[in-house]
């Protein structure tokens, strides 16, 4: 693999980099760095944007819409976007559900789906995990029966309960494990539903995160009736479309450029924002964690690229994924821990105020007043996707033979 940037590559990233100074809205500048709530509408402006250029839907295919982008060109475009404070986009219909459908999806659904996925039009939610049944995701008890309508048509009755259902508020589609053989064993007895949010017997209830923002939910599911047509791949190997979808989704969890991002703010802050006399960085213990972060980050970066050098050769994920999924989610971590560090005292999770209350004061630098939410909420990274726990029993199956 070449990592050297060619002419070509290097022309390459100076017309990404003026087109995001040129094109990216400017009500988004500075929500990330200010770690922001994002609402819907902050997330479909940079999607309609990067939508109407061609560049929605950098790793897919050319004909379906991609942009047939190498893989230092991808490389080029997360570093830059990271570098921007780009917000990263919604990956539930870009990175997970697009790629299962021109996979295994059938012409029709193709046509149906990809378009407004691309467009930003349909916004898309995960119907995975459920109580008891997370991690041992094959354990779902979410069922789906078979039957036909008064029309003559196929349907399913679909009833159960999800959980931990990101952005489910906003969505107007979801993928849905479901299953339609009780009497099958777990992984064989699965189908792979795509379910009209607004269908009659959708109920959607608010989970409030320990930061106090509504991004996850409970979604139950009471007699809601789903056209067999909306089943991707056979009945019953809905499984396959799983295993597929989350390769694709824990090598997008790594966020290499992300943490790089990171990495740069924290040293930011504690050389100059938060010093009070000699900088935090001057001191060896928590210079020692910045450079032990920066050498693990680095180590991760060439295995993303290894890891899109295969994709771009015809080679889907692989253990890599889970790797990467290990990884990047513990410096994800490990960056937030230093930034409620380098707060300090600020950091305090609801010491935002001093008189007036309702964060209308704040105490301290601006950096330091969603540290703590940013803590929290950064805690799931190790369990969404896969727990890292399996994903250790994954590489040693699939890597040491065991």
């Amino acid at each position: 693999m070449d990592l050297n940037f060619s002419a070509e590559d290097s022309a390459f990233r100076d017309d990404v980099r003026a087109f995001i100074k040129d094109h990216y809205p400017v009500e988004l500048h500075g929500k990330i760095e200010e770690g922001e709530e994002l609402s819907k509408e902050d997330f479909l402006k940079w999607h309609k944007v990067l939508a109407k250029k061609g560049w929605i839907a950098p790793a897919w295919p050319k004909e379906y819409g991609g942009t047939g982008w190498t893989a230092v060109q991808r490389y080029i475009w997360s570093e830059e976007t990271a570098a921007a404070d780009a917000i990263r986009l919604m990956p539930f219909g870009l990175t997970m559900v697009g790629p299962v459908i021109y996979t295994f999806g059938t012409p029709e659904q193709k046509a149906k789906f990809l378009p407004g996925i691309l467009s930003g039009d349909d916004w898309w939610c995960q119907g995975y995990s459920e109580p008891g049944a997370g991690s041992d995701l094959a354990s779902l008890r979410t069922k789906a029966e078979r039957f036909t309508g008064d029309d003559g048509k196929e349907y399913y009755r679909v009833n159960g309960q999800k959980t931990w259902t990101t952005m489910a508020q906003h969505a107007d589609w979801g993928f849905f494990l479901v299953r339609t053989d009780a009497a099958a064993k777990p992984q064989e007895g699965i189908s792979f539903l795509l379910i009209d949010m607004k269908t009659p017997g959708i109920t959607v209830r608010p989970i409030i995160t320990l930061g106090g923002e509504h991004e996850v939910n409970e979604v139950w599911l009471e007699d809601v009736i789903v056209p067999v047509e909306n089943r991707i791949y056979e009945e019953n190997k809905g499984w396959t479309c799983a295993k597929f979808l989350l390769a694709h989704e824990r090598t997008g969890i790594a966020g290499v450029a992300a943490s790089k991002r990171g990495v740069e703010r924290i040293k930011t802050v504690a050389r100059n924002e938060l010093s009070e006399g000699a900088p935090l960085l001057a001191n060896p213990f928590f210079k020692r964690k910045v450079s032990e972060l920066e050498v693990d980050l680095a180590a991760l970066e060439y295995t993303e690229l290894r890891t899109l050098a295969g994709e771009s050769s015809g080679k889907g994920p692989g253990p890599e994924s889970s790797l990467l999924k290990i990884k990047g989610t513990e410096i994800q971590q490990r960056l937030t821990e230093l930034a409620l560090e380098a707060a300090g005292h600020y950091g305090a999770p609801y010491f935002r105020s001093f008189g007036e209350g309702d964060n209308e004061h704040p105490i301290g630098p601006d950096s330091a007043h969603r540290v703590a939410p940013s803590y929290f909420n950064m805690r799931k990274t190790s369990i969404y996707g896969g727990s890292n726990e399996i994903q250790r029993n994954i590489i040693a199956k699939m890597v040491l033979g065991l």
